[in-house]
Parts: C-alpha cells; sequence; structure tokens
C-alpha cells in the first residue's frame, strides 16, 4: 500500500497532538511535523506557571462548553467524543498521572510541565513521526492530487495537511489563501486597567467571592462574573476578571477597552442585608475608629479604602456615622463604580479570539467544507475558552479529532 504524506504545519499542543492521533490511526502514513519556533511545545512548557494546567475536572460536555465564549455551540458534539476525561485517560496510558485541585483544574501530580512535553516528544517520536522545527512555510498551494508546501528550502508536496498554527498571523494567512474566512483576531484573557491611586496602593489583596459587572457604550445587559478578584498595581485581576474580559473580548476590543466596571465586593449579601450589617457595626462599633471595627470580610487596609471611597474619615468614630453616609457605604460595597482605562496583560495565557470561521469546518473530521485534504486544530480556529485549562483542552479534542478524520477519510 502506497504510504500517504502528511504533513502537519504548527508544533503547538494541538498540532503536536493531532499528529500523534494521525500517526496512531493510521500506521502507513508518513507524518512530517514542521514549527517555525526553534522548540515545539513552548507554550506547552511556559503554561500554568511552568506546571502546565492540561484540562479541567469537567466530564459533562454540556457543561463544559459553557466554558468557551467563542465555539462552545461547535464543540458540543466533539466533547462527544474527545473530552477531558479522555484527556486524564490518554496521559494515563502514557505515564502521566493528572491531579484536581479545588478550582476543577488539573495538572501532571509532578507540577511540572517538562512532565506533559516529554510525554508527547516520547510518543511522536516512538510512532515515526518526523519533527523539523526552525522550518516556518511560507505558502501552501492546493494541487490536484494533495498540496504543495513552500518552505525556505523549496517546495515539498504531500496528500494532506493539518493546519495548527495557533493565533500566528501566518496560518491565518494559509487558511485565507485556501479559501478560508478569518474572523478578525482580538486579545481574550486580560486584566483591567483601573487608574484609581489609592485601589492600586492595595495592591496584592484579594476577595473571594466577588461580582464583577461590566457596562459598555450601547449595551443593553451589562456582562457579569463572579468569582475572586486580586488588586494589581494596574487594576483589577484574578478569576472573574480573566473570565470577564474572554466573554467580553469582542465588545471590548471594538470600545478600546474604555468603560464602566460595577463591583459588589459582597455579592453573598443582599443591599438591605449590608445595610443592616453596617447599622449594627454602628451600635456595636462605639467610640472605635471605623477603620478598626471591620464588619465585612475584606481585608483591613481594603476596607479603610472602601470607607475613603465613601469620602467617610476612617479614623472618625462609629457614633458619628449618619445614615446617609452608611448608604454610601452600602453603596461603595455593592455596586462600586470604576472607570476601565484598559487592558493589562495575562502573562500565563496569550490567549485570542477569532481565526477561522468555524461553519468553514466539519467537527466531525476537523476537515475543511472549503478545501478538500486540509485539516485544523487547535487556535487557528474561532474558539477560545476562559482561563482553567479549556483551551488545552479544545487542542487536545481537535488534534485528536483532526488526526482520526484524516484516516477515516482519505487513508
Amino acid at each position: 500500500m502506497e504510504k500517504q504524506r502528511v504533513i502537519v504545519i504548527g508544533g503547538g499542543a494541538a498540532g503536536f497532538f493531532g499528529a500523534i492521533a494521525a500517526a496512531h490511526a493510521t500506521p502507513n502514513a508518513i507524518v512530517t511535523l514542521y514549527e517555525a519556533g526553534p522548540e515545539c511545545l513552548a507554550k506547552v512548557r511556559i503554561s500554568g506557571g511552568g506546571r502546565c494546567n492540561v484540562t479541567h475536572h469537567c466530564f459533562e460536555p454540556a457543561q463544559l462548553v459553557q466554558n468557551y465564549p467563542r465555539g462552545g455551540k461547535a464543540l458540543r458534539g466533539a466533547f462527544s467524543r474527545f473530552q477531558p476525561q479522555d484527556t486524564v485517560d490518554w496521559y494515563r496510558n502514557h505515564g502521566v498521572k493528572l491531579k484536581t485541585e479545588a478550582d476543577g483544574r488539573m495538572f501532571p501530580v509532578t507540577d511540572d510541565s517538562a512532565t506533559i512535553v516529554d510525554c508527547l516528544m516520547k510518543t511522536a517520536l516512538k510512532a515515526g513521526i518526523i519533527i523539523k522545527t526552525r522550518s516556518p512555510v511560507k505558502q501552501v498551494s492546493a494541487t490536484e492530487p494533495g498540496f504543495l508546501v513552500g518552505l525556505k528550502e523549496g517546495n515539498v508536496k504531500c496528500d494532506l495537511i493539518l493546519l495548527a498554527t495557533g493565533s500566528s498571523p501566518q496560518g491565518h494567512r494559509i487558511a485565507k489563501s485556501l479559501g478560508h474566512t478569518i474572523e478578525p483576531p482580538v486579545p481574550s484573557l486580560f486584566t483591567f486597567t483601573i487608574k484609581d491611586a489609592a485601589l492600586r496602593q492595595r495592591s496584592g489583596l484579594s476577595m473571594d467571592p466577588v461580582e464583577v459587572k461590566l457596562k459598555l457604550p450601547g449595551q443593553k445587559k451589562p456582562l457579569s462574573q463572579t468569582g475572586p478578584v486580586l488588586i494589581t498595581h494596574w487594576g483589577l485581576s484574578g478569576p472573574a476578571v480573566l473570565k470577564l474580559s474572554a466573554w467580553g473580548a469582542r465588545a471590548l476590543h471594538g470600545q478600546r477597552y474604555k468603560g464602566t466596571v460595577l463591583i459588589n465586593w459582597l455579592p453573598q449579601l443582599t443591599q438591605d442585608n449590608v445595610r443592616a450589617l453596617l447599622h449594627t457595626a454602628r451600635e456595636e462599633g462605639g467610640k472605635r475608629a471605623i477603620a478598626n471595627h471591620n464588619p465585612t470580610p475584606a481585608p483591613k487596609r481594603l476596607w479603610t479604602y472602601f470607607v475613603q471611597r465613601a469620602q467617610i474619615d476612617p479614623q472618625a468614630q462609629w457614633t458619628t456615622l449618619s445614615n446617609k453616609a452608611i448608604n454610601k457605604l452600602t453603596q461603595e460595597l455593592c455596586q462600586g463604580e470604576y472607570s476601565l482605562q484598559g487592558k493589562g496583560v495575562f502573562k500565563e495565557e496569550f490567549v485570542t479570539c477569532g481565526g477561522v470561521r468555524l461553519k468553514e469546518i466539519n467537527f466531525k473530521t476537523m476537515e475543511s467544507r472549503l478545501c478538500p485534504g486540509l485539516f485544523f486544530a487547535g487556535e487557528i480556529l474561532d474558539i477560545d475558552g476562559i482561563t482553567g485549562g479549556f483551551n488545552f483542552q479544545s487542542a487536545w479534542t481537535t488534534g485528536w479529532l483532526a488526526g482520526h478524520g484524516i484516516n477515516s477519510s482519505h487513508l
């Protein structure tokens, strides 16, 4: 039987996993992977603070897709075929055990991303995959049959291609040259820049849970997320803010990252409950300074910030606090208004929304509906998840489906 030549473009999580899946599913294929950079799996190595957040402990596809601001609908069927439990099983079968942390994120028990990188490298080499680094692909032309792949040292012919170049503009150019539409890429998963010097002086403090809402011009209903919030030297971060940035990525980009952030620092209580809490504190606080009697779960330095923001002297006695001042402090605690001035960088993740239009892909096989023999996987597609292992999971899933799609459709 004549060996089929499969070229994988991109040596990240999706490309690597797709190459392995193709080699395993089709032993008579010659699989060659081209990576533009000096090493493969660079993002895997640095992700999760060097621990690699492999996936998320969510084994129900209908629930899982709710963590994808873009692509959830398309992934629903894909996750019924390869989901986090399959990822856990795959790594266990290849000698790597994963553990679950309290927030659902899953890491290798070694807490070392090198464990994942080494596992993938060994598996790829054992499967006979030819890996070429520092090999950027210049262009791809569809021929009859197959494709002509342009490299710096010349052209290479192949039968099938898996394009898994992440958010690289070059990958988008190749996809476009083969007939695909690119949804404009914009950043997803970023922190909020809040120009409030007093808040930023509280850098390092956090609260959980906090409800964060985002109001943008022309938007009928504010976007909302609840979870931990971290105060930074440039503004706000933490899971609630990062999730909000992902869901609001396109709208925020359109508004040049300007808008209003409303924060409920005590979402477990109603506004009336908070007001009652402050009235009780006034009765119990007596002649103590307001700064020294904190009835909320907020750290003391954050409590004094809320008090000052409500234009109350933190050294004033509780007995001197008027009902009007209590109402103002209640407002700050339950519906504090902050001006969003821009976006910061979330260093552990490099995620964009945008990419190849999903309607142009058959999600059973990950094959292009427009260019037979061309397959896609990973972040080159208009798919992005919130933080917590969801982006890697979509890479493993689409890579696995593409690898098996290559086998079932053509080989």
